[in-house]
This record gives structure tokens, sequence and C-alpha cells, in this order.
């Protein structure tokens, strides 16, 4: 069976194909419009690459599952009156709405998708069939699944934390003796009154407080709040309360008011003040909610998704101060995975859990984007103001990085997730401190904003703190740690103001030439590690096309790229291992 899922969101919107229970693709919208965080209702562009990535026409397709997220006004079946009236004038205009279908069934009174939308209706303008299953899919349990299936765990509590859907901002489950128990955060809530709960809200909010963009930025607050002191923590705590089941809520009556709240707390405070009084909030909650739930429910393992866990700071504080002995973050945590999860609730109502349990499997990469190496190499010849350098990729690439060139990365499939993880990557040596600067500068990037580390899977625990407990999530830069004395003062570039970082966990048969990029560096300079950041200037979303990839080179973002064919540079630019200077741009 062939599954299509999407989630049709404001903000992250996706899509993914699975044959069965074997994940082929998925694309977030952002890296196809080219516009940070995309959401736009239905990923139309996504649903086209998807398809066309693993060559499954939409004959082939045999259930589409949606979330209930922002779908076209035109689909709904309850309209009435003056909000019917005004649906059709402004369809008639052009600027018809999207519409939360969460929202829409509490106005509606009813829990059930399929009595509001007109579902065939929206199969047959995506272009599928009378013979395709439409499914609509719960936000929360499509955050939490993931972190449950691509693991081999025989217990595990999953926490999922966002801005909200469905009508939660939280849920929480246990998976234990062959049953998953939904404690908190399921359908029945869909109708209940909204509860004024967020912390992941609040710390959106704070971000916005900041003149930062909500859902976008908040990445910037958690590498801000190392530098400050919690001097508004006193101040916002009083409003926030830990239950004994684990649950939170505040006192706030409204999300607007909460917002006003935080607004007029950060006025006149220093930026790095409001940043790290906003993480000890999220910490010291989310750390004593899950405490609690495991009190409550004792069990070895700890699954996270949601975007409140792309935190990797929070991150680290869950694994290492509480009783899990493994963690787990879903890579994809924000909602560009509900697109993963839903499909994986499809398979799970239809064959039930034993069987979907059975199908269990550890993810190896996120690589599941298309593949451009048959034209990355033609894009870069074929610009008159581009060089090959050499056509030893792995030495040539290894030597510019010891000189302290900045190069790029560009193989193999996209990541899916917000994170770069060596397929679009930005590559430098560790060494020196002052690559920050001007990495940061040459990318338009905020000048605290710290980078991460890749290392090899056979070095990462003589560099860092790894375990048992956080390998697993190494191999997807989702969580901090320590990083081991002997190497502090090595590799200063990818430690943070606290003596963590970042590690990127990394074997051959994943990425065999960034492996062997990494592996010919170390050979060469006794560093086991590189920076990798993502392969992007500010503001825009990590590279796709071989054309975005050849502009960064233009635009002297980069001093080189390495594929697998080669090494490309400027040709008016000669790498004679002097550093370059930040580009001038407006």
């Amino acid at each position: 069976m062939k599954i299509l899922s999407c989630h049709a969101g404001y903000h992250d919107s996706a899509a993914a194909v699975f044959d069965e229970y074997r994940l082929l693709a998925a694309v977030q919208q952002e890296r196809l419009t080219r516009k940070k965080s995309d959401g736009n209702g239905v990923p139309f562009a996504c649903i086209d690459e998807c398809l066309a990535i693993t060559g499954i026409s939409r004959q082939d397709i045999d259930v589409v599952v949606v979330t209930r997220g922002a779908l076209p006004w035109r689909y709904y079946t309850h309209f009435a009156g003056g909000r019917f009236v005004e649906g059709k004038v402004r369809q008639w205009l052009g600027k018809e709405k999207l519409k939360s279908m969460a929202l829409e069934l509490r106005r509606s009174g009813g829990t059930q998708a399929e009595g509001i939308f007109n579902g065939r209706g929206f199969l047959v303008d995506l272009g599928f069939g009378a013979d395709v299953k439409l499914g609509f899919c719960n936000h929360h349990m499509s955050h939490a699944l993931p972190a449950l299936f691509y693991t081999d765990w025989d217990d595990a509590l999953l926490v999922t934390s966002d801005g909200g859907g469905d009508n939660v901002q939280y849920s929480h489950r246990v998976f234990r003796d062959g049953r998953i128990e939904t404690l908190y955060g399921g359908d029945e809530y869909l109708l209940a009154p909204t509860r004024i709960d967020s912390l992941g809200l609040a710390y959106g909010y704070a971000t916005q407080a900041l003149g930062y963009r909500i859902n976008r930025h908040e990445g910037k607050l958690t590498g801000l709040s190392a530098y400050g002191s919690p001097a508004l923590f006193d101040d916002l705590a009083p409003h926030f309360t830990l239950h004994r089941n684990g649950q939170i809520e505040s006192d706030f009556e409204s999300y607007p008011a909460m917002r006003r709240f935080i607004f007029e707390l950060a006025e006149g405070a220093a930026p790095e003040d409001v940043a790290a009084s906003i993480q000890k909030l999220l910490e010291e909650f989310m750390l004593g909610s899950v405490r609690r739930l495991l009190e409550l429910h004792p069990v070895r393992h700890l699954g996270l998704a949601g975007g409140v866990f792309a935190n990797v700071k929070l991150n680290r504080l869950l694994a290492e101060h509480t009783a899990a002995e493994e963690v787990f973050i879903f890579p994809a945590m924000g909602d560009e995975g509900l697109a993963v999860g839903g499909a994986l609730q499809f398979l799970l109502k239809r064959d039930g859990l034993e069987r979907w349990l059975s199908e269990r499997h550890r993810l190896d990469d996120v690589y599941l984007g298309r593949a451009y190496d048959d034209s990355i190499d033609a894009v870069l010849c074929e610009c008159p103001g581009v060089a090959r350098v050499a056509e030893e990729p792995v030495k040539e690439s290894v030597a510019l990085l010891a000189s302290g060139r900045i190069g790029a990365i560009y193989t193999g499939r996209m990541e899916f997730g917000p994170r770069a993880l060596g397929a679009r990557s930005i590559l430098a040596s560790p060494l020196d401190r002052t690559i920050n600067a001007t990495l940061n500068a040459r990318l338009g990037r905020t000048e605290f904003m710290p980078f991460a580390p890749v290392v090899a899977e056979e070095d990462a625990e003589a560099v860092f703190e790894i375990g048992p407990l956080n390998r697993y999530a190494g191999r997807f830069m989702t969580m901090t740690c320590a990083v081991r004395a002997a190497w502090r003062d090595k590799i200063p570039a990818v430690i943070h103001v606290d003596g963590t970082a970042r590690p990127q966990i990394v074997a051959r048969h994943q990425n065999p030439l960034y492996f062997d990029i990494l592996e010919l560096f170390k050979a060469a300079t006794g560093l086991p590690v590189l920076i990798n950041t993502s392969f992007n200037v500010h503001e825009e979303p990590i590279v796709n096309r071989p054309e975005e990839c050849l502009q960064a080179l233009v635009d002297r973002r980069i001093d080189f790229v390495v594929t697998s064919r080669g090494v490309y540079a400027m040709a008016d630019e000669p790498l004679d291992g002097r550093r370059m200077e930040p580009p001038e741009h407006p």
C-alpha cells in the first residue's frame, strides 16, 4: 500500500510518501518555495516533489492522510449565513482563507472531520482517483508516534509539546506491556475549553518581544540565554502551575494576555536576560513535568517530539536529570514531522499495535529529499565564473579546510527536518574561534549563534560525553552534551560558553563523502571534529537545488563547494590558503 501523508499548516507544511512501513521521501515546503518555515496550507509542491522522488504516480497512491490543520475554505461543508457569503466573496476575489480544521470542528460541535469536509472534492482537486481513501490524523499523536516507531524500546514515556494542535499544547503517553496508553492530549480534548498552558507559546512571545519571528527564531533565544541571567524568572514562574499528574497550566485568562505580560516584562530588560529567563522557565517546568510523569509511570526510555524539543539545551537537561536510560527526539521534531507521524498513525489504526511494533526500526539518517548528484557538477561547471579546483574531492577539500577556508558539501539526498546533517552543510576547521565571527558575517547571521561539530562514531565518546543515553540522538544533532576537558582548547569554535556542544555523530555508510572528509581531516590535523552548520544564509531555508548552491558560491558566502566528483571555487579567487574577508552585502 502506498501512502501519501501531509501536514497542511500555517507554518512548516510538509509531505511524505510511504510504501507500507517504509518511508521513501519527505520534504518541507520551505525547501521548495524558499520561504523560511513556509506553511500556506496544503503543501502542493511537496506532494509533487515526493511523488517525483519516489517515481510513484498519483494513480499508485492508495491512501492520503492529512492533519487537521489549515485547509482551504471551499472544502468545508458546514458554513452558513454570513460566514458562507463571506467565504464565497473571498473565493471569487481570489482571497480565500485557510481554516483550521480543529477550530471548525469545535465551532460545529463535532469531532469527525468527515462530517464537515468535502473529502472527495479535495482529493479530486489534488489529482487523485475515486478509489483513494482519505484519513485525518491527530496532531500530537502524529508527533508522538515517530518518537516510538524509530526505536526498539520495550517501554517509553512519549511527551510532545508545541504551540498547539487539535486544541492541546502537550500530550503524554506511556508505552509498556505491549500497549500505548494516552494520559493526556487525545481527541477527547477537541471540544474541551482551550487551556492557557503553552510554554512553547510563552517562549515564542519572548522571541517576539526581542524583535524576532515567532515559530522561526526561538533558537536565537536558546543561544542568547547562555550570556544572560534569569532575572525575570521570579516574575514569570508564579503564573504557571505543575500539577500532580505532570500537567502544566497557567493563570493567564487568554494567550493575548500572556503575550502582553511577557512583552511588558521584557520591555527595558537586557535581551540576554529575557532569553535566560524564558529558557529557565521552560527547563524548570518541562523537567518537573517529565519527572512527575516518570514517577507515576516508571519506564526506562523517553521519546520527545514537537517544536519545543528543538531546544537542544532542554533536551540535554531531560536526558541527564531524569531516570531515562535513553532519550530520542524525532529529528523532524517540528510540525514538518507530522507528515511522517500521520502515516504511522494510519498504519497503527489499520494493523493494530502488535503488527505496528514488529515493523519498528532505528533511523540511520533522514536523507529523504531529492538527490541532485547527476546535475550539481554540471550547474557549477557551466557558470563562467566558477572553476573546478580539483577532481579529488576529499583530498583537496581537506587541504582547504586545514588552511582555514570555508567550504560547503553538496551530496546525496536533501535532509528532512531543521538540521543540516552533511548533505547540505557548511564545513570549517574548529581550531580557531575567530572563524565563528567570519562565518556568521558571511552568512548574515547573529553573531552570538554557536556552531555544531560533526564527529565520527568511533571518536564521539573520546571527545564528547556520549553514551547509551544520548548516542542515538547524537546522529541527528538534537541534544547538547559536555565536551571532555582534554578537547576544550583544541576545538574552541564548536564549544558553547557553558562548555557544551551539539554534535552530530556520523558513520561512513550514512554519507561516505562526508565521513571521508572528516577522517582525512583528522589524519591531517589531529582534530577528529569539523564545524557543521547549515548551508544557508540568514532568513533563508537550507540550500536544496544546485542553483541555490551555485548562488552561495557566487555571492562568496563560502570559498568552495565539494561534491562527490570535485571541488569548485570562484575562478578569480585563488585558493592559496589565505582566508577571505567577509563580502559586502546590502
